[in-house]
């Protein structure tokens, strides 16, 4: 037997929070972890359990985009999108590949893992660092954002991407035939906020009733680099439960 030290239990426990609460804000994460995820593939599910288990980590924002490619096998994805199909493939297409799988983990824009092997996710989230920082704040039925300015950088886009925190689901036909699945961070939508140019700091204005169309309740700040029309490194995020 594996004996486990004192000072690793406080540190896993450390990382442990209780479910985020309304009106939480998260900033200043050490990752942005996105996972491509179907109701129709089988190899899903554990993925699916070990995302909610990032989720719940301070250090950690989590989005889940349920892809489409996979519901021609028996079991369209109620949250399937082509939108997000193709921001998987536009990943792929910028590190030079035309391969796209599920379930799939994307790290901070940079590295992608098998959503499902552990220690492979581990591992990316161990070297996962964001040097940006995005601050959010309530103002009345108003979120402002602000951006950091750094010199040096390279300009990017601010971007909005809206969430459901959890559903379940029972699936009837497919890979997870009969089983009743809980799904976390579930991307509703995504919309270009505007630029962000490195040397000078932005700052935004959203009114809340944007931030609660489609059946959202969370939302998103991403800033990620642009490499010609494909999405690149993310470089700082924030977010808020509704």
């Amino acid at each position: 037997m594996k004996s486990i030290s004192l000072l690793a239990v406080l540190a896993a426990a450390a990382l442990a929070v209780l479910p985020a609460a309304a009106g939480e804000i998260r900033i200043n994460p050490k990752a942005v972890v996105e996972l491509f995820t179907s109701q129709g593939c089988s190899s899903c599910p554990k993925a699916d359990a070990k995302f909610a288990q990032l989720q719940g980590r301070e250090d950690v924002i989590a989005l889940a985009w349920h892809v489409d490619y996979w519901d021609y096998i028996g079991w369209p994805d109620t949250f399937g999108a082509p939108e997000n199909s193709d921001r998987q493939r536009a990943y792929a297409e910028s590190w030079g590949s035309s391969r796209i799988f599920t379930p799939q983990l994307i790290v901070n824009g940079t590295k992608g893992v098998v959503g499902s092997r552990e220690t492979d996710v581990e591992g990316a989230l161990a070297e996962a660092r964001l040097d940006l920082p995005v601050h959010l704040e309530l103002k009345g039925d108003m979120l402002k954002v602000s951006v950091a300015a750094k010199p040096g950088a390279g300009a990017a886009v601010v971007w909005l991407v809206t969430y459901r925190d959890h559903a379940s689901v029972m699936i009837e036909r497919g890979e997870n035939a009969g089983k009743t699945i809980d799904y976390t961070q579930i991307v509703t939508g995504k919309q270009m906020l505007g630029a962000w140019e490195g040397g000078e700091g932005t700052t935004l204005k959203l009114p809340l009733s944007e931030l609660s169309a489609n059946g959202s309740n969370g939302a998103v700040i991403l800033v990620q680099s642009d490499k010609e029309g494909l999405p690149g490194p993310i470089l700082g995020a924030a977010s808020i439960l509704l």
